[in-house]
């Protein structure tokens, strides 16, 4: 697990702006909103999600129905639930995803056991004649690539969008997403990980009283403290760019992508220095948000050894850099994940150790 903390710089200097003071009193009861399907979920929580996407560009919210997790995670089992056959057979639906994938995926899925559902593997060697779920990660976590749905198979699929990393600061913002079930998490937006909060937007109202159910099932709704919090994170976020001129401070998606181009441009003098990794090159492209060219800078880097060295993660260890390897993505041993959302001694430590890396 990467705690994503490159961001805490610009919260301090933030300070009392984005400060929640809650009373005791306040916040007891399940209920949020009883007139919403998802009716542990704040209203000024959808209200400010709905702003921020509509701010951004990145994702469809009208005639949307938003449900609240405890991060995406939660999200993504809620999601798998609600589009497995609600008739339990013997032969659980297939969930498939494009290697590299994101090794959670594979975890969160067999821990439940369920007979509705089953990790099968690579989407892209997926060749049976059987209904499946194939889940669409975009900007893709281990190696920052833009992807679509993969699956070349005559079988009923239904598909899940995973978009935690599709904001600014990691990717261009080309098109306004307007997929069936689509995940986001404030861990990924803004580096607040500890508040567990995400959220999905379906357009199926069944998907989403499904989804719900399950969130409600598994958790009895979500913390309001923390989706106060986010809110109030989230509207100071949206306040800046509506009021920038009186802003004080740069504002967030600029200091964010700013930080995040700064580090990769160091990460890759170090990796050509070391002469030991490669690493993923990605072309620039408009970005609607932003409006410039822009290069993908993604939370992690997807590095492949040199002939000579068979495991990069291995290579990695003796010089005291964490990383995962890569057969928990579904690649090769050849293949090493590393955060680049570190705080700022841990990445710079980083840089040093990789700089000074050498054939052996």
């Amino acid at each position: 697990m990467t705690d994503p903390l490159a961001f805490e710089s610009y919260w301090k200097q933030m300070n009392d702006e984005c400060t929640v003071v809650i009373k005791g009193w306040e916040l007891m009861s399940y209920y949020s909103d009883s007139s919403n399907m998802c009716w542990f979920m704040l209203p000024e929580l959808r209200d400010e999600i709905e702003r921020l996407h509509h701010l951004v560009g990145n994702a469809v919210t009208k005639d949307k129905y938003i449900v609240v997790g405890n991060g995406s995670s939660q999200l993504f089992q809620a999601a798998l639930f609600a589009m497995s056959p609600s008739d339990v057979s013997d032969q659980p639906i297939n969930v498939v995803v494009a290697a590299p994938y994101y090794s959670e995926y594979k975890n969160a899925i067999n821990v439940l056991h369920s007979r509705m559902f089953q990790w099968v593997g690579d989407a892209a060697l997926y060749d049976e004649n059987k209904p499946y779920i194939e889940v669409v990660t975009s900007p893709n976590n281990p190696d920052g690539t833009l992807r679509v749905p993969t699956v070349n198979s005559v079988a009923e699929g239904k598909l899940i969008h995973d978009l935690a990393y599709y904001w600014p600061q990691y990717t261009p913002i080309t098109y306004e997403a307007d997929h069936d079930v689509m995940l986001f998490t404030f861990s990924k937006c803004t580096g607040h990980a500890g508040s567990r909060i995400g959220w999905a937007i379906v357009k199926d109202i069944e998907i989403a009283k499904k989804m719900a159910t399950f969130v409600q099932s598994s958790s009895m709704g979500v913390s309001k403290e923390s989706q106060t919090r986010a809110a109030k994170i989230i509207a100071v976020i949206c306040d800046g760019y509506q009021n920038f001129k009186s802003i004080e401070f740069e504002l967030f998606f600029e200091y964010s992508k700013r930080l995040m181009r700064e580090r990769w441009e160091k990460f890759r003098g170090a990796v050509e220095q070391s002469m030991v990794f490669t690493v993923t090159k990605y072309p620039r492209t408009y970005c609607n948000f932003t409006n410039e060219i822009s290069e993908t800078y993604p939370s992690f880097a997807w590095l492949k050894c040199e002939e000579g060295i068979e495991n990069s993660h291995n290579y990695l260890r003796k010089l005291n850099i964490c990383a995962r390897e890569g057969e928990q993505f579904g690649a090769d041993s050849k293949y090493v994940r590393v955060s680049m959302l570190g705080m700022d001694d841990e990445f710079n430590e980083m840089l040093k150790r990789l700089s000074n890396a050498k054939k052996e």
